[in-house]
C-alpha cells in the first residue's frame, strides 16, 4: 500500500461515518494531515470543592443527601477543575432544558471522563471511525450527557452546541441513551444496564485477536485500549458477571473498566439490595482491581490508577472509583433524587453558586475551549502516523494487509459467495444444523472477519470452524470462541465484536429456545445495526425427547415482530447457503438462522437466490398465475407442504408451493414480485409451520388456514409429536380442500 492508499483507507471509514449518520456535516479532507505530535498531559492541583465519602449506612438509618461544603472563593480554580466543571454544567444545563435525563452520573464522573478524553485516549475527532483509536463505552448509558459533553469539548462534529441544547429532542444527535447509529463518536448502543460492559469485552476481544493475528515484530499495527464506565446497576445485572468472567479468562489486558462506586440507585442507597464485595468478585474472576478512594477531586489518583492498569498486560483492570452522585449539588448530591431527574431551577442556581460557576447555560469558557482544541490537530497527526505505518506494513506484508483492510473497511473479498456449497435432491438428507457447519467451514477461509462460537453447545450447534483453533488467552489469533454457558453475554460480546470494525462478521450459537436468555442483546443488535449471525439450532418440536422446556413455539413470531432483524428458517442445503449469503451481505441487520436437529431432504426447486427474496415458488403446476391453492411452508415443514402439493396434484388440483424462508426479505420486495408469488386473487392459502400461528393471517388472509402449534410441546420422539400435533401431510391436504 502506498501512502496515498492509506489515506484512501481513512476516507473509506469517513464515508462510513457519513452514511451512518446520514449527514454531510462530518465531511473532512484528509489530503493534508499534520505531522505527528504526542498528546499532552495536564496536571492539576487538588480541587477546592470537598465532599467526603459518606460511608455505607445501616438499613435502620434513613438515606439522606449529604451537604456539600461551600466553595472557598479565595481558592483559584485550576484549568483541569474548570474543565471538569464545564462537563458537569453542560450536563446539568442539557438535562434542565430537556426537563428530562440523568444529571447525577455526569456530575460525579466528570473527573474520570475529563482525564480519559483529555489526557489518556487516542482518537481523531474529525474521523470518529479511525481504526486504531481507543474505544470508550458508557455502560451506564443513562448518564449519556457525560459522553456528549466530552465529545463536544473534544471537537466531534456530531455534537455541536445546538445538539446539546436539543438533548432528548426529536432529530437531535443527543438521544436519551448513547446510540452508535445516531452519534458518530459513540461506539455502541447502551442503556439496558450491563450491556455496555459486555460490549466492551467484545471490543477488547476484537483488538486482542487482530493484534495477535496481524502485528509483526517490526510493526505493531493494532494497538488500542477499550475503556468503560459502569455503575452499580450494571454490576447488579447478571450479564456483567458473565462478561467479566470471560474477560478474566481471556486475559484482556487492554480492557480498563471504571466502576462508578457511588452507592446510589433509583430506589435509594444500594445497601438496601447490593452489599457484596465487588472488588473480591472481580479478583476471583481474574481481574486486576484498583480503588480510587476520591473520585471527586483525586485527579492524580485516577491518573495513577490508569498508569498501573496499563502496566498489567495479562489481565483486564477494574478501577473502582468512589464518587458522589450529583457532586456539587448542595441539597441533592449523594441521593437518589439526582439520579434520574433535572435538578430544578433553584438547585441549578445553588449548584452554580456552590461550584463558583458564573456562566450562562451551555457556556464553554475560552480557556477550556482553547485547551481542548488541540485534540483536532493531534488526532489528525495520530491518524497520519498510523496511516504511514500501515503503508509500510502493506509493503512488507501484502497478504496480511489485504485481510486486515477487509476487516477495517468492511469490503468483502471479490467472489466470496462462490465458496457457498450447492445441493441437489440426490444429496442425502441432513439436518440444517449440519448444513450450517458446512457453510461456516466453506466461508471461513474466504471471509477474514468471520469469527464466533457457541454457548457450550458447539458439538450440538455444529459451529466449529475446523481449520482454526480456539481463541484463548494464549492463542488469541484463533477464531473459534468458547463462550461457555453464558448466552446473554455471548450476544452482547458479539455486538461489541461487530461494532469494532465493519468487516467483522461474528456469529454465536445456542438452542433456539435459549434466545430467551439473550433477547435483550439480540434486540440491541437490531437497534444498533450490528451484523451478528445468530445460529440457533433445535428450532422446533422436531428436537423431540428433550420436551417442552427445549422446544421453541412462540420464538419465530416474536423475532418476526422485532424491527431490523432477519428471521431466516431454511428448509434444506440450498436455503441454508442462501441464508448465510443474506446474513453476510446485510451489513446493518443481524440475522437469526433457525436450524433443525432432524434430517431434512434437499428439495427440487429450492435455491440460494430464492432465499434473497424471502418467499419464492419451489413447485407449481398452475398457469396464468392462478393456482387453485397456495401451500406455504418454512424450514422442516416445507417438505410437508411439498409432499401435500404432489398429492393434491394427483387429484387434479393446480397447486403452488411457496417457501417462506424470511418474512422480512419478502416485505422488501416490490409489489409486482409479491403479486407473482402470492396473487391477491388467490385467497385459498394454507401455511404450515411447527410454531405459533400468530401473524400468519397477514400472509394467508382471512380465508386461509394456518397449521401450527399454539400450545407447548411434549417429550417424545419427533415423528410422534408431529403426528399428535397435526403437523402432517394429511392435515395440509385436508386444509387445502377446506379452503378451495
Amino acid at each position: 500500500m502506498t501512502s496515498s492508499s492509506s489515506v484512501t483507507l481513512s476516507q473509506a471509514l469517513l464515508a462510513r461515518a457519513i452514511s451512518h449518520s446520514n449527514s454531510t456535516s462530518d465531511r473532512v479532507s484528509l489530503s493534508s494531515l499534520p505531522s505527528f505530535s504526542g498528546l499532552k498531559s495536564t496536571s492539576s492541583a487538588a480541587a477546592s470543592v470537598k465532599l467526603a465519602r459518606v460511608p455505607r449506612r445501616r438499613l435502620s438509618r434513613p438515606v439522606r443527601a449529604a451537604a456539600v461544603e461551600t466553595l472557598d472563593k479565595t481558592t483559584e480554580t485550576s484549568l483541569v477543575e474548570k474543565s471538569v466543571n464545564t462537563i458537569r454544567f453542560l450536563a446539568i444545563d442539557a438535562v434542565e432544558k430537556a426537563n428530562s435525563g440523568h444529571p447525577g452520573l455526569p456530575m460525579g464522573c466528570a473527573p474520570m471522563g475529563h482525564i480519559l478524553y483529555d489526557e489518556i485516549m487516542r482518537y481523531n475527532p474529525k474521523n470518529p471511525y479511525w481504526f486504531n483509536r481507543d474505544r470508550f463505552v458508557l455502560s451506564a448509558g443513562h448518564g449519556c450527557m457525560l459522553q456528549y459533553a466530552l465529545l463536544h469539548l473534544a471537537g466531534y462534529d456530531s455534537v455541536k452546541e445546538e445538539d446539546l441544547k436539543g438533548f432528548r429532542q426529536w432529530g437531535s444527535k443527543t438521544p436519551g441513551h448513547p446510540e452508535n447509529f445516531e452519534t458518530p463518536g459513540v461506539e455502541v448502543t447502551t442503556g439496558p444496564l450491563g450491556q455496555g460492559i459486555a460490549n466492551a469485552v467484545g471490543l477488547a476481544l476484537a483488538e486482542k485477536h487482530l493484534a495477535a493475528r496481524f502485528n509483526k515484530p517490526d510493526s505493531e499495527i493494532v494497538d488500542h485500549y477499550t475503556y468503560c464506565i459502569l455503575g452499580d446497576g450494571c454490576q447488579m445485572e447478571g450479564i456483567s458477571n458473565e462478561a467479566a468472567s470471560l474477560a478474566g479468562h481471556w486475559g484482556l489486558g487492554k480492557l480498563i473498566a471504571f466502576y462508578d462506586d457511588n452507592h446510589i440507585s433509583i430506589d435509594g442507597d444500594t445497601e438496601i439490595a447490593f452489599t457484596e464485595n465487588v472488588d473480591a468478585r472481580y479478583e476471583a474472576l481474574g481481574w486486576h482491581v484498583l480503588w480510587v478512594k476520591n473520585g471527586n477531586t483525586g485527579y492524580d489518583e485516577i491518573r495513577a490508577a490508569i498508569k498501573e492498569a496499563k502496566a498489567v498486560t495479562d489481565k483486564p483492570t477494574l478501577i473502582k472509583v468512589t464518587t458522589t452522585i450529583g457532586f456539587g449539588s448542595p441539597n441533592k448530591a449523594n441521593s437518589y433524587s439526582v439520579h434520574g431527574a433535572a435538578l430544578g431551577a433553584k438547585e441549578v442556581d445553588a449548584t452554580r453558586q456552590n461550584l463558583g460557576w458564573p456562566y450562562e447555560p451551555f457556556h464553554v469558557p475560552e480557556d477550556v475551549k482553547s485547551h481542548w482544541s488541540r485534540h483536532t490537530p493531534e488526532g489528525a497527526a495520530l491518524e497520519a502516523e498510523w496511516n504511514a505505518k500501515f503503508a509500510e506494513y502493506e509493503k512488507k506484508y501484502a497478504e496480511e494487509a489485504a485481510e486486515l483492510k477487509s476487516i477495517i473497511t468492511g469490503e468483502l473479498p471479490a467472489g466470496w459467495e462462490k465458496a457457498l456449497p450447492t445441493y441437489t435432491p440426490e444429496v442425502p438428507a441432513d439436518a440444517t444444523r449440519n448444513l450450517s457447519q458446512a457453510n461456516l467451514n466453506a466461508l471461513a477461509p474466504v471471509l477474514p472477519g468471520l469469527i464466533g462460537g457457541s454457548a457450550d453447545l458447539a458439538s450440538s450447534n455444529m459451529t466449529l470452524m475446523k481449520m482454526f483453533g480456539d481463541f484463548q488467552k494464549g492463542t488469541p489469533e484463533e477464531r473459534n470462541i468458547r463462550f461457555g454457558v453464558r448466552e446473554h453475554a455471548m450476544g452482547a460480546i458479539s455486538n461489541g465484536i461487530s461494532l469494532h470494525s465493519p468487516g467483522f462478521i461474528p456469529y454465536c450459537a445456542t438452542f433456539f429456545v435459549f434466545t430467551d436468555y439473550m433477547r435483550n442483546a439480540i434486540r440491541l443488535s437490531a437497534l444498533a445495526e450490528s451484523r451478528v449471525i445468530y445460529v440457533m439450532t433445535h428450532d422446533s418440536i422436531g428436537l423431540g425427547e428433550d420436551g417442552p422446556t427445549h422446544q421453541p413455539i412462540e420464538h419465530l413470531a416474536s423475532f418476526r415482530a422485532m424491527p431490523n432483524i432477519l428471521m431466516l428458517r431454511p428448509a434444506d442445503g440450498n436455503e441454508t447457503a442462501g441464508s448465510y449469503k443474506v446474513a453476510v451481505e446485510n451489513k446493518k441487520r443481524p440475522s437469526i438462522l433457525a436450524l433443525s436437529r432432524q434430517k431434512l431432504p434437499n428439495l427440487a426447486g429450492t435455491s440460494v437466490e430464492g432465499v434473497a427474496t424471502g418467499g419464492y415458488i419451489v413447485s407449481d403446476n398452475s398457469t396464468g398465475n392462478k393456482p387453485d391453492v397456495i401451500l406455504i411452508g418454512t424450514g422442516s415443514e416445507l417438505e410437508i407442504a411439498y409432499k401435500a402439493g404432489e398429492e393434491l396434484r394427483k387429484e387434479g388440483k393446480a397447486v403452488r408451493v411457496v417457501s417462506f424462508v424470511s418474512w422480512e426479505l419478502f416485505e422488501d420486495q416490490s409489489d409486482a414480485y409479491k403479486e407473482s408469488v402470492l396473487p391477491a386473487a388467490v385467497t385459498a392459502r394454507v401455511s404450515i409451520e411447527a410454531g405459533s400461528t400468530f401473524g400468519w393471517h397477514k400472509i394467508i388472509g382471512t380465508k386461509g388456514k394456518a397449521i401450527g402449534i399454539d400450545r407447548f410441546g411434549a417429550s417424545a420422539p419427533a415423528p410422534i409429536i408431529y403426528k399428535e400435533y397435526g403437523i402432517t401431510v394429511e392435515a395440509v391436504i385436508a386444509a387445502a380442500k377446506e379452503v378451495c
